[in-house]
């Protein structure tokens, strides 16, 4: 994206939370929209930026991610990532 980022927090918590929810795969809207609906009004402004830059990521590679079935590189395998996987893998509702 070339478009200024904000750095107003509220306002980056409400574009990541539209853009957890709009991926375009249902699974990984489930996922990230979900975890963010729980989560964003927690996360510190270190969180923030690493979830905008998860959310760069491809889709594909987020779910194994996440699922646990591919390593991610070191800019991703950080302790959000490690969170948003506890999320999901330590609820019995996975999508």
């Amino acid at each position: 994206m070339n478009e200024p980022q904000s750095t107003d927090p509220e306002i980056r918590k409400r574009r990541l939370l539209f853009r957890a929810w709009h991926r375009g795969t249902r699974e990984m809207d489930l996922m990230l929209g979900r975890f963010a609906d729980s989560e964003i009004g927690r996360l510190s402004e270190g969180e923030i930026a690493a979830f905008e830059a998860l959310l760069d990521a491809p889709e594909p590679d987020i779910y194994h991610w996440i699922m646990g079935t591919m390593p991610a590189p070191d800019e991703y395998d950080a302790a959000l990532l490690r969170r948003i996987r506890q999320f999901h893998l330590g609820s019995a509702s996975l999508p």
